[in-house]
């Protein structure tokens, strides 16, 4: 009597078949696993040179009735058309808010600090492997409330050894402006306690080694992007100068509610999304896909935002 016999296809998927409605018969009986949510990292961390390059995704959130913020000059019609191609809802969209923290073996640099009380800026550095006792420079791109929230929890500084950084531009222009509204009230209570450690810069000024503030207006009247550079490589931290991968980089002239001069804001987002795409430089956009960093490419009359995978990494 052969030890092997030969079994035929149909054999096989006949008891395969048996074999599995036994699995489930026998499993019925056992727990179902609970529906759970999307999770994912909070941190994500890249070389540049010598330095280390760390995203940190103080929150994300999901916004509705998404015409109301992007692409405002354009048709219903265009912008579904536009969002199917690049098969994204036309409805609604997942925000990002992703400060950046920079270790340049010298001093530890965070550029914006999240929503604050609403924010998980505290734990998503721990994530990282930091304490906010480590920071030693604190930089503020502009003054909107995602990006000031976090200088001042519980009523106390986050950072409580850092020095702080800002646009001249920026601080003068709310400091102007009626005391009582949103973001001078917010400044009141987050920034102008530590206003005496706060160094005032314009573009062209340089930070730290490698790091040089460019002026991107439009956005707010004194939004600031930085190069930064170590060992030849370079990424640019564009913070809200271009605020959706689609809507606002691929289509610069679209309008977005939060840019205060429109046309300022997309003439700058054409300026320096094309040095980007020419000098095939990455970039990270504090509102870009988590882990917020991506090439640009040029594409007709727009642009293309083209996500990093292990560039980085490497």
């Amino acid at each position: 009597m052969p030890l092997i016999s030969k079994i035929t296809r149909r054999q096989f998927v006949a008891g395969s078949t048996a074999l599995a409605t036994a699995s489930l018969a026998s499993s019925s009986s056992l727990a179902k696993a609970p529906l759970l949510d999307a999770g994912g990292g909070i941190f994500s961390r890249a070389k540049l040179g010598e330095y280390d390059v760390t995203t940190l995704l103080d929150s994300q959130r999901t916004v509705d009735n998404i015409q109301s913020i992007f692409g405002m000059n354009v048709s219903k019609e265009e912008f579904g058309k536009v969002s199917a191609e690049n098969l994204i809802p036309a409805d609604k969209s997942q925000f990002f808010f992703t400060p950046t923290i920079i270790n340049t073996g010298a001093e530890l640099i965070l550029f914006d600090t999240g929503l604050g009380e609403n924010g998980n800026i505290i734990g998503a550095l721990s994530a990282a492997g930091y304490t906010p006792d480590q920071v030693d420079v604190v930089v503020i791109t502009h003054m909107h409330p995602d990006h000031i929230g976090g200088l001042i929890l519980n009523g106390n500084p986050t950072f409580p050894n850092a020095r702080y950084i800002t646009g001249s531009t920026e601080y003068d222009f709310w400091k102007k402006q009626d005391p009582e509204s949103r973001i001078p009230a917010l400044m009141a209570k987050k920034l102008e306690p530590l206003v005496e450690k706060f160094e005032f810069i314009k573009g062209g000024d340089t930070i730290a080694s490698g790091i040089t503030a460019m002026e991107t207006f439009g956005h707010t009247p004194g939004h600031m992007a930085f190069m930064v550079e170590s060992n030849g490589e370079q990424i640019a931290l564009l913070a809200d100068m271009t605020n959706h991968y689609v809507w606002s980089l691929a289509y610069p002239d679209w309008e977005v509610k939060f840019d205060m001069d429109k046309s300022a804001a997309a003439a700058t987002r054409r300026k320096v999304l094309d040095m980007l795409a020419t000098d095939k430089i990455p970039f990270i956009g504090y509102h870009m896909p988590f882990p917020a960093t991506g090439y640009v490419e040029t594409r007709g009359n727009g642009f293309k935002y083209v996500p990093t995978s292990y560039q980085l990494k490497l």
